[in-house]
């Protein structure tokens, strides 16, 4: 069984039991990529973001938006308050993700932040204990391997990107 497949079966249960939330033609989304395009396989979640948006856009598919930064700050916490559903992107260095990951999230018990950078975790909780607000989050991880100062990602990285969003869009249609 390939990796693809036994991350779909890893995580059907959470997905399936939270698949309607994806259908809901009311609810709104929110997909956020994180990284930073000039260091490779970095750029994975803002790559994923950029080509979401170009499909949700081609298919008219409506109450999806997008956002990306090089990482998280406090002020998202504004920005996933205002949305049901908010899907994390990021590159992952984790050798036990063959290609990506895709999981539900909870608000972290406690907000941590450096002046630098948020944990999505650390969001929701800000966003639930600022705001009152409590989105289904998710954080869909996809496995980098280099991370060097170019603009050019890695063929194998581009393969894992492409299977992430053939996931992702199997969730949104």
């Amino acid at each position: 069984m390939n990796k693809i497949n036994k991350d779909m079966k890893t995580h059907a249960k959470a997905v399936n039991s939270n698949k309607n939330i994806f259908k809901k033609k009311s609810g709104r989304i929110l997909i956020y990529g994180i990284g930073n395009p000039s260091r490779q396989d970095d750029a994975l979640g803002i790559l994923f973001t950029e080509l979401m948006r170009v499909w949700t856009e081609s298919r008219k598919t409506p109450n999806i938006s997008f956002d990306s930064n090089y990482q998280l700050n406090i002020e998202d916490a504004l920005n996933i308050s205002e949305k049901d559903t908010v899907i994390f992107v990021d590159a992952s260095v984790e050798e036990d993700i063959d290609s990506f990951s895709f999981r539900p999230i909870k608000a972290s018990k406690s907000v941590a932040f450096s002046t630098h950078s948020m944990e999505p975790e650390s969001v929701v909780s800000l966003c639930k204990e600022l705001f009152g607000k409590k989105p289904a989050a998710y954080l869909l991880t996809i496995r980098g391997y280099s991370w060097e100062l170019s603009a050019q990602m890695t063929e194998k990285a581009h393969e894992n990107l492409t299977a992430a969003m053939d996931y992702t869009k199997g969730l949104l249609v």
